[in-house]
């Protein structure tokens, strides 16, 4: 049943905070949130943001712990200078906003930030996570990318990649257990948690490369970036849990 009052739940949890570490920079016709580590890296990670932009501290806070793990870590802005949306946007017109924005149309940046990371950098393995509208544009990118190494798409929204399984790269895919929003047409979180298990059996049919999807109790959509552990004592094991998920996982295959 589609939720038609607030068809994105990315407003769920908490605006952290946050200033970052990093400096913004200008790459190409891309403006970009970019974090190095204080040694020597070849390793990077593209950040893609979800619809509230590259400029939210959230996302920022994330690349900021994988720079601390080692990584040269870039945030884009992939809406390239259309606005982000706004919590006081009506969410009537969340449809029109997005179909300017579409997740699987990143290509050319996404060329741009490789060419960047390669030669600005030093980057030679990279690879790229992403949250809800970055989890599905990850989701994207390792279908179609043969210059990315591996990804981690968090609560990327399935139903814009029904029929995506053959991935060219290690995947992993984490799920909230009460994440209501996946796909958005199904708010019940029995049929959700039953899409991500058709996931689960067509990649497991379809997909000759390392993947995992993982599902973390109780959880709902947004909690690896959009809740902090310190205030949602509940919570901290699997934010904790799925943050360090995240970093083993570009550990291993990067």
């Amino acid at each position: 049943m589609a939720n038609e009052a607030k068809p994105c739940p990315c407003d769920i949890g908490d605006r952290f905070d946050y200033e970052g570490c990093g400096q913004e920079v200008q790459v190409e016709h891309i403006k970009a949130y970019v974090c190095k580590p204080s040694g020597k890296s070849d390793k990077a990670v593209i950040v893609i943001h979800d619809i509230f932009g590259w400029q939210l501290p959230n996302t920022r806070y994330i690349a900021d712990m994988l720079t601390a793990n080692g990584y040269i870590a870039i945030c884009p802005d992939f809406f390239v200078g259309q606005e982000a949306w706004k919590l006081s946007n009506d969410w009537a017109s969340f449809d029109d906003w997005l179909k300017t924005r579409e997740s699987s149309k990143i290509d050319k940046e996404v060329d741009v930030v490789l060419k960047y990371l390669q030669e600005q950098c030093g980057a030679k393995k990279i690879g790229v996570i992403g949250f809800c509208w970055g989890g599905a544009a990850v989701h994207h990118l390792m279908l179609k990318n043969p210059h990315l190494k591996a990804g981690v798409s968090n609560y990327g929204v399935i139903k814009f990649f029904e029929d995506g399984y053959s991935l060219l790269h290690p995947t992993f895919f984490i799920f909230g257990e009460k994440d209501e929003f996946i796909p958005l047409e199904q708010a019940m979180m029995e049929a959700s948690v039953l899409q991500v298990t058709v996931l689960e059996q067509k990649l497991k049919q379809n997909c000759k490369v390392d993947h995992e999807i993982k599902i973390y109790p109780g959880q709902t959509h947004g909690f690896v970036h959009r809740k902090r552990e310190d205030i949602n004592p509940q919570d901290k094991p699997y934010i904790e849990e799925g943050r360090k998920d995240m970093i083993n996982w570009l550990n291993k295959y990067i």
